[in-house]
């Protein structure tokens, strides 16, 4: 009898350890697929732009005011942004010919560089325009926040182009 119980005890085990990853895989899955859904994206963007309104105390008109200026900004960025993947595409499909056009991968590069440039103003202005809307308390916190926002650090970036190594090495 007590070679049943321990058989039954540790079948109940492997049930229920089975029934646990099932049910971890599933959420895991529907998290996966939340964020692959076309609309998800905007309750995620929904509580970041109310914590940055939180942030800075803003009021209803503000709120609306800086929902609007996000939208035109990211509107006006985003054709620039693609013309930038693309010219990146034709900058590894030139980099990857057996004989690469030096002339044609300056030129490629120099579009991208001016191209960000032109992204940076353009953050550069939406950023005044953002500061128009706040109170001079609010412009203050702003500047802090787009500061914090700024300095993030990029994963290995830095490191990797020889910038900033790590001690030790």
């Amino acid at each position: 009898m007590n070679l049943l119980d321990s058989r039954r005890l540790v079948t109940t085990a492997l049930v229920l350890l089975a029934v646990l990853n099932v049910t971890l895989l599933a959420t895991l899955w529907w998290r996966e697929s939340c964020r692959l859904i076309p609309g998800t994206e905007s309750v995620i963007h929904n509580k970041k732009r109310l914590s940055f309104s939180r942030q800075l105390d803003l009021d209803e008109s503000q709120r609306i005011s800086f929902d609007k200026l996000r939208k035109e900004h990211f509107h006006n960025v985003g054709a620039e942004m693609k013309a930038i993947a693309l010219l990146k595409k034709q900058l590894i499909q030139e980099a990857l010919q057996e004989k690469p056009d030096t002339i044609k991968i300056e030129s490629i590069a120099g579009n991208i560089g001016s191209r960000h440039a032109a992204v940076e103003r353009q953050l550069a202005f939406h950023f005044h325009e953002l500061a128009k809307v706040c109170t001079p308390g609010q412009r203050d916190s702003l500047r802090i926040i787009l500061e914090r926002i700024a300095a993030r650090k990029r994963p290995d970036r830095s490191e990797r182009w020889g910038e900033n190594p790590s001690p030790g090495r």
